[in-house]
């Protein structure tokens, strides 16, 4: 008898294949406005990736920015257009369950977006986990922690305002760490800002900054020592360039940390070669993914520099895709700033993220471990049914 061996097409139709990449933009109002240096948000758009799969199985993944373009190159709408000309001619048809070389196929035909390609390879890393009844982290090499330490970000640029919601954070207990956005106003109302609100938490609190880059050097050198004298524990990129940087790391007794100047791991290879801070602030978006961003914390990890696990301000599915991979490093010592989510004011996946007790318990299904809520994202997806409402009741 012969053996009768299948044909090359059905050796690869039985591999699931990327049939269809669906992309949507989401727009969702926040709690107050953020005020940042760059600009101030009244609300967060997130661009939904979706990708399905021969087998059945859809991967979602998030792409989002701060302030649209005010914060750097990519914006949503602008993923949106990438994904849907470039990523998904490329995509479709090719085996879904290799992940990092399709990619690397990607990759090759897309330079730079590495906000759009954060989100992508969410989507497909959520698929196969999925396929595998495991969690992304378990892809990454697994997860050494199940809860991580969650920052609050105070930018109402009230001082009073932003006292009271530090109290509430502590009463709740959800967040005892606290990121101040200053570097909009003149140097000492910031350094004033500050130090009231220090003054008012006291030990029950630890108090950081983030200028985004809104200083120059002198400023900062000036900034950074009276941040000390005041009781602040870190600075976050207080000055545009990594050169600066350099310049500035170690003069004062305040840690400083690298953010803007963290764009993967070749920015983060130059940093440290410099030790150009004491601590890298990792986002899996400005890293261009998962994988990049665990390169990136080796890279921090070989140079003795801290680790933190940052934000774009993402919504559920972006917040969730950083806390598996966040999950993985094995230092992470300056915890996170995974707050997303609780800045807006609705929800779309079917079951809440868990804050409690001051930390984020990350999930344990399959792939990312949550669900969407398809009728809310239905309904604020732009031009959906929100826009609709609100557009009849301006009319009105």
């Amino acid at each position: 008898m012969h053996t009768i061996l299948p044909s090359a097409r059905q050796t690869k139709s039985s591999t699931p294949v990327v049939e269809r990449v669906e992309t949507l933009l989401v727009d969702l109002p926040t709690i107050r406005p953020h005020k940042l240096s760059v600009a101030t948000m009244h609300g967060q758009t997130l661009m939904l990736v979706k990708v399905h799969c021969s087998d059945g199985i859809v991967g979602i993944g998030e792409g989002t920015t701060i302030g649209g373009l005010a914060y750097g190159a990519e914006s949503p709408e602008s993923m949106k257009i990438a994904v849907d000309t470039y990523f998904r001619p490329v995509m479709v048809g090719q085996d879904a369950t290799s992940v990092r070389s399709l990619m690397a196929r990607v990759g090759k035909v897309v330079k730079e977006n590495r906000f759009a390609k954060c989100a992508v390879e969410t989507a497909l890393l959520d698929a196969h986990g999925k396929r595998l009844g495991l969690p992304i982290s378990e892809l990454l090499g697994g997860r050494l922690r199940s809860r991580l330490a969650v920052a609050w970000t105070l930018a109402s640029g009230d001082t009073a305002r932003d006292i009271a919601e530090a109290e509430q954070m502590l009463d709740l207990r959800r967040h005892r760490i606290f990121k101040l956005k200053i570097g909009a106003k003149s140097l000492q109302d910031d350094i004033a800002h500050v130090a009231a609100i220090k003054r008012a938490l006291g030990d029950r609190g630890a108090v950081r900054v983030d200028v985004n880059m809104a200083w120059s050097e002198l400023d900062a050198a000036y900034g950074m020592a009276a941040l000390a004298d005041i009781g602040c524990e870190l600075v976050e990129q207080p000055v545009a360039t990594s050169a600066a940087l350099a310049r500035l790391v170690r003069r004062f007794p305040v840690a400083l940390m690298a953010d803007e100047s963290l764009c993967g791991p070749e920015s983060a290879f130059d940093l440290a070669k410099v030790h150009g801070a004491d601590v890298f602030a990792v986002k899996i978006e400005q890293s261009g993914g998962l994988y990049n961003s665990q390169h990136v914390a080796a890279i921090a990890d070989a140079a003795g520099i801290g680790l933190y696990g940052g934000t774009m301000l993402e919504g559920g599915i972006g917040t969730v895709a950083s806390a598996q991979v966040f999950s993985t490093f094995p230092n992470l010592q300056w915890g996170t700033e995974l707050f997303g989510p609780l800045l807006l004011t609705e929800e779309i996946l079917g079951t809440p993220l868990d804050y409690s007790d001051f930390e984020l318990t990350i999930p344990t299904g399959p792939g990312l471990g949550i669900e969407l809520d398809e009728e809310r994202v239905a309904f604020f997806t732009r031009d959906g049914l929100h826009k609709t409402i609100v557009a009849l009741g301006e009319g009105d």
